[in-house]
């Protein structure tokens, strides 16, 4: 089982303890060295203090020692050899106990001669005192060179406990370092934590986006791919459903574009013969037709017009439907499609005498030419009808940021605001331009939308001043440049 086929339950899981389980770890050890190196320093201090006041006591013992030894050598009092005697014993008591709180030997040896010396001091004091008279003045001085000795020996022990208290000190140092460089080390888990979460990111979001991607190829209409995702098991079923509605929607798509192309050929057969007979009727060419023979045969032309009209909205609707038309993708000149549509209007233009101002770069975009013809010609239609006869229609072309933006203004009747959302909606119609005979389908502009969609395109109604009438279209599209000339 590898880890894509995971479940994306088991997957977050398992990715969370991955990325936990290295940080709980430098935590835990972390935490295990700090609290070891405390102790260790808590035990050092506590020595040190120990050894120090033990050192201080044994100082200040050895003086009253020697104090008492010079008294009870002058006065010979029996009290004052007691009291020397036992002091003696405390700083043997004192010396053992330094003796056990260090384990040095060097300090322990010192520590051991100093107990001698204080033994031999102890031994030869009284018995000397009792062969010599008080007022012998030699009594005093073997008893200040063996108290100077003692000095000698305890500076020396000292001198070595400040040596084990630097070695201490040194050490804690050491201990502290080393946490401290440990600890360093084991930043190194958080990138690896990073990248572990990295990687489960992607193995999460990677189908995800692959499964984003077959959805908007769907929303916009192109049902040719199949959607084969690998993934999780959750990844897979929703990939398995969307590869079945994207079947279901392509079998759709053919049967709708089939029904159109048929019906509108089916219909466009007999319109066109009926299209000639009325116009030989309404021209009177088979004969003068009476008054009212007349007004009829002006009906029925009138609603072949219209049906014309209806049955080439749903030819450019098919062309919506029609997903195969979408890689059909080539250089296109702009300018070249919209003087194509201009000239496919031409007899509508003059009909009703309208100034067409142009302000056209030369623009080109890598798009679909039939799909961008039809875009052009629904606006300029529109624009077309609701222009008043001697009308101005504007047309200008620019690029922003790779994207071509096609204005087309006219003087018409404009569209309120509470309407502007609305006009895209199929078969939606607006109020129809005065002295109009032809209604439309309503389909126009929501095929310019749908096409637009298509394409990576956008669609506005801009606003006009407020000294102007009419509407001012602008569609974007992706993929334009420059190109060395202008119109």
């Amino acid at each position: 089982m590898t880890l894509k086929s995971l479940s994306i339950k088991s997957l977050t899981l398992l990715g969370f303890g991955l990325v936990a389980l290295p940080l709980v770890i430098a935590l835990i050890f972390g935490a295990s060295q700090v609290n070891t190196l405390a102790n260790k320093s808590a035990e050092a201090i506590t020595d040190i203090t120990k050894i120090l006041d033990q050192q201080q006591l044994l100082k200040s013992s050895q003086i009253k020692l020697e104090r008492s030894a010079a008294q009870f050598l002058v006065l010979r009092d029996p009290a004052l050899a007691e009291n020397y005697i036992e002091q003696s014993k405390q700083i043997l008591h004192l010396a053992e106990q330094l003796m056990l709180a260090s384990q040095d030997n060097k300090f322990q040896d010192l520590l051991t001669n100093y107990a001698l010396t204080i033994t031999e001091l102890i031994e030869s004091t009284i018995p000397e005192a009792e062969t010599k008279p008080p007022t012998d003045s030699t009594i005093l001085k073997p008893l200040q060179i063996q108290f100077n000795a003692l000095n000698t020996i305890y500076e020396n022990i000292t001198q070595r406990s400040n040596v084990l208290n630097t070695t201490y000190i040194n050490n804690i140092k050491q201990a502290a370092q080393a946490v401290r460089d440990i600890m360093i080390q084991s930043l190194v888990i958080i990138p690896v934590s990073i990248l572990l979460a990295a990687i489960f990111i992607y193995l999460i979001t990677s189908p995800l986006k692959i499964l984003t991607r077959n959805i908007f190829q769907l929303q916009q209409g192109n049902f040719d791919h199949e959607i084969n995702v690998h993934g999780s098991p959750e990844i897979q079923e929703i990939a398995q459903a969307l590869e079945n509605m994207r079947t279901r929607l392509q079998a759709l798509e053919l049967q709708k574009s089939s029904f159109i192309r048929h019906i509108s050929h089916e219909l466009k057969t007999p319109l066109a013969a009926i299209r000639e007979g009325t116009e030989l009727l309404y021209d009177n060419s088979v004969g003068e037709l009476n008054a009212e023979q007349q007004e009829i045969a002006h009906i029925i032309k009138d609603s072949v017009f219209r049906l014309q009209k209806h049955i080439e909205d749903l030819l450019d609707f098919n062309i919506v439907l029609d997903s195969t038309s979408l890689q059909d993708s080539e250089l296109i000149q702009i300018n070249d499609v919209v003087l194509q549509v201009i000239s496919d209007r031409k007899l509508d233009i003059k009909r009703k005498k309208l100034t067409f101002n142009k302000n056209l770069n030369d623009i080109a975009l890598i798009s679909n030419r039939k799909q961008i013809a039809v875009i052009i010609d629904n606006i300029l239609s529109n624009a077309i009808k609701y222009s008043p006869d001697e009308g101005e229609i504007n047309i200008s072309s620019s690029l922003s940021n790779e994207q071509l933006q096609l204005q087309i203004s006219d003087q018409g009747i404009g569209i309120a605001q509470e309407n502007q959302n609305k006009i895209f909606d199929a078969f939606y119609q607006g109020p129809p331009p005065e002295m109009s005979i032809i209604k439309g389908s309503g389909l126009g502009l929501t095929i310019v939308k749908e096409l637009l969609l298509r394409l990576n395109g956008s669609i506005e109604v801009l606003n006009v001043p407020n000294d102007c009438q009419g509407t001012r279209i602008q569609i974007t599209l992706p993929r334009a440049f420059y190109q060395e000339e202008q119109v």
